[in-house]
């Protein structure tokens, strides 16, 4: 009988893979999640959307909430529809005196992120929500208050507040908070007076789809009269209005941006350029690759013995 001692024991046994590749997918609007066969945990990115700016020197829109989990540790079963809620931006107020729209939640299983919270209009505080408002112009908060709070926390930023001058006298809007930072106070204009608007918060950065991107910036506040007005933060964030042809711009959609405050005019309370839109959000999920080797090499069973010796195969 041949090959009873020496050679190699045993037929190649090439290990087969009966995983599954990473799955990654993206809703830029409200839609159903179906989970793969072997998916378990997953990772994820759940913007909400983000706030409209305020009327007349108003606060910038704050972004929507952030909450994202990189781990591969949210718990999910296999081969399971989950419906996904996309928020919507809120709308910018063009009145005098109005406040910009919250944006809208979004929602994956458990996990809900909250609309950013609408800027501030003429003398009123910024609202509440995952990144907070800007402060409205001529408020009458004291330097360093009037910004929306970020509510619940963990989710943002607050909102920019009035930087100085004091109760009542001439102010820009702040800027929106942001997932990555606190909105800009209304700023100096060089000669006293805090009648520029304030940046918008700088956004955050996810490499969850496998390049960096950056979402979720504040809006820029709006000047008071004929002035600067703030920039929209990184990511997304729409700027203010300030001196014409400054013009207010849309927080970017499926970032979760807010909107650009207007700018004050004239005495009549006129604004010639509304406040902006917050930007929808966004959901991403990530399924992880799965890896399960069957037949790993050196290991046979019985029957695959058998069967390798009446073909001759076994050595």
């Amino acid at each position: 009988m041949a090959n009873l001692n020496g050679g190699i024991i045993g037929v190649d046994n090439i290990p087969v893979d009966n995983g599954q590749d990473e799955i990654i997918t993206t809703f830029n609007s409200s839609g159903t999640l179906t989970t793969g066969a072997q998916t378990t945990a997953v990772s994820y990115l759940v913007i909400a959307g983000g706030a409209g700016g305020g009327g007349s020197a108003g606060g910038g829109g704050g972004a929507g909430g952030y909450l994202e989990s990189t781990t591969n540790q949210f718990g999910v079963s296999a081969s399971t529809d989950y419906s996904i809620t996309v928020g919507a931006g809120g709308a910018g107020e063009g009145l005098a005196h109005g406040m910009g729209a919250d944006g809208s939640n979004s929602v994956f299983s458990s996990i809900t992120s909250t609309g950013g919270g609408g800027g501030a209009g003429w003398e009123a505080v910024g609202r509440a929500g995952g990144s907070g408002g800007g402060v409205g112009g001529r408020n009458g908060q004291a330097n360093g208050a009037g910004g929306g709070d970020a509510s619940p926390s963990g989710q943002g930023n607050d909102g920019g507040d009035r930087g100085g001058g004091g109760a009542n006298a001439v102010c820009g809007g702040g800027g929106g908070g942001s997932a990555g930072a606190v909105g800009g106070d209304s700023r100096n204009d060089g000669a006293g007076a805090y009648r520029w608007g304030g940046h918008g918060g700088n956004g955050s950065a996810s490499s969850i789809t496998g390049s960096s991107v950056t979402r979720a910036g504040g809006g820029g506040g709006g000047g008071d009269t004929a002035s600067h007005a703030g920039s929209g933060g990184s990511g997304g964030g729409g700027q203010g209005t300030g001196s014409n042809p400054q013009s207010s711009v849309a927080g970017t959609t499926n970032t979760g941006s807010g909107g650009g405050g207007a700018g004050f005019l004239d005495a009549g309370y006129v604004t010639a350029v509304g406040a902006k839109a917050g930007g929808s959000g966004v959901v991403i999920v990530k399924e992880p690759a799965i890896v399960d080797l069957q037949n790993t090499s050196g290991v046979w069973t019985m029957n695959a013995v058998y069967t390798a010796v009446l073909e001759g195969n076994w050595t």
